[in-house]
């Protein structure tokens, strides 16, 4: 972050608060997400072209030179200097999705082009679920912003030996987009990269892999508030893998679908606030954990006894039962899951916190969340409106590590 940026993202700020408008009132009103709103503002996403500062001076009711003086002096970059590499919006990501993958390729022979081998795409989606588990969303955006392009022109030209793979590692890389793009609050492109998931898995003649697409399809429901979708997504797999769960030989990776799919439908219930239902589904998702008997990792769902406390306790947050959920998160120990995981169970915990006026031991806990996934913790959704909260529970003496974490996060 520069100085300039700095001072930029300061007026901005000052202004929106001039005007009255709430940072997602000024999103709305300039066509982005409130996440990058935030990250304007605290300096971490440049605004260096002068079409954007207009865009902003007109919401703003301003002159483009109240935001920047210098605005005489901004031209717009060069395209190979135009990455924002600080960026954690997903943009370069969103662009690499729009429109068809491949284009250029349906015209042209590719024989010529030195395509990366197969070995090189299964390291690339490792990486890239490296990333998406730590949190890490700028890093991911530029990896994922090559790799998908290149794994749709390469499963066009490949060995006929090698389709079936490309096809499942392709599809690999759709659900981690969409994945991303759920934490992200970006469901639009969330259902877009976990259609392109589905249809990939089903060409690989994957069937598990086609689950996990709809896993991450559901979430994308979810987050677009479209609750009865996401529990259709979620049925339609599990009345196809339950009765299959009950063969003694029923391999843990569908196993670990099936106990992911109820999970989700226990959430879907619970924003609902279907109690009863909720239970059932925690329920049954535990039986599922004590069969596998350890925390697993199949198809990147983090599944197993450990991330079922985990929504035990985001499920009772969501009811509104703050001492059902630090109950169980007392008995928690999430060290062995990842990152994101990790930072979402803390900030679950700070919501129960919040939810009792807690605002020290709330205030706690999403610090410990930050210092885990900084990046997920300064843009959730829920993150932010968790800080709202208790400053507005603090009164007029705010403590200064929570001004400090809201101004980390962009708060007003």
């Amino acid at each position: 972050m520069s100085p300039a940026e700095f001072v930029t993202g300061q007026r901005i700020k000052e202004l929106r608060r001039s005007a009255g408008m709430s940072q997602a009132e000024l999103a709305t009103a300039v066509d982005r997400s409130e996440s990058w709103v935030s990250q304007v503002e605290r300096g971490v996403q440049p605004v260096e072209r002068l079409s954007i500062l207009q865009v902003l001076a007109d919401a703003l009711g301003v002159a483009v030179r109240d935001i920047r003086p210098d605005a005489d002096a901004v031209e717009p970059p060069a395209p190979e200097t135009s990455v924002d590499t600080e960026s954690n919006d997903l943009d370069g990501l969103r662009v690499a999705l729009t429109g068809h993958p491949a284009l250029e390729s349906l015209f042209t022979s590719e024989s010529h082009r030195q395509l990366p081998s197969i070995e090189d795409f299964r390291r690339d989606v490792a990486t890239a679920w490296e990333y998406a588990h730590a949190s890490s969303f700028a890093a991911l955006s530029d990896h994922l912003a090559t790799l998908l392009p290149s794994i749709e022109v390469a499963v066009r030209h490949a060995p006929a030996r090698e389709q079936a793979e490309l096809h499942a590692l392709r599809a690999r890389t759709y659900q981690v987009a969409a994945a991303s793009f759920t934490r992200q609050d970006q469901a639009d492109a969330a259902w877009v990269a976990a259609d392109r998931a589905l249809q990939a898995a089903e060409l690989a003649g994957e069937p598990l892999e086609v689950v996990a697409s709809l896993f991450r399809m559901s979430h994308a429901f979810m987050r677009q508030r479209q609750m009865d979708q996401a529990e259709q997504a979620a049925q339609s797999a599990v009345r196809v893998l339950e009765p299959r769960s009950t063969r003694p030989a029923c391999p843990p990776e569908e196993l670990s679908l099936l106990g992911a799919m109820n999970l989700v439908l226990a959430v879907v219930n619970a924003r609902e606030g279907n109690r009863a239902q909720t239970r059932a589904y925690i329920d049954r998702a535990e039986a599922i954990a004590a069969r596998l008997g350890e925390d697993r990792n199949d198809f990147d769902t983090e599944f197993g006894p450990t991330n079922v406390k985990i929504h035990s306790v985001s499920t009772a947050v969501e009811l509104g039962d703050a001492g059902m959920a630090l109950e169980v998160a007392a008995t928690v120990d999430a060290q062995g899951l990842s990152a994101e995981r990790q930072a979402r169970f803390l900030l679950d915990v700070a919501r129960a916190h919040a939810q009792r006026r807690h605002v020290g031991d709330a205030t706690a806990a999403l610090l410990s969340a930050e210092a885990l996934a900084p990046e997920q913790i300064h843009d959730h959704r829920l993150a932010r409106e968790t800080v709202r909260e208790l400053i507005q529970v603090s009164g007029p003496r705010v403590p200064a590590t929570l001004r400090s974490l809201a101004d980390r996060c962009g708060v007003s």
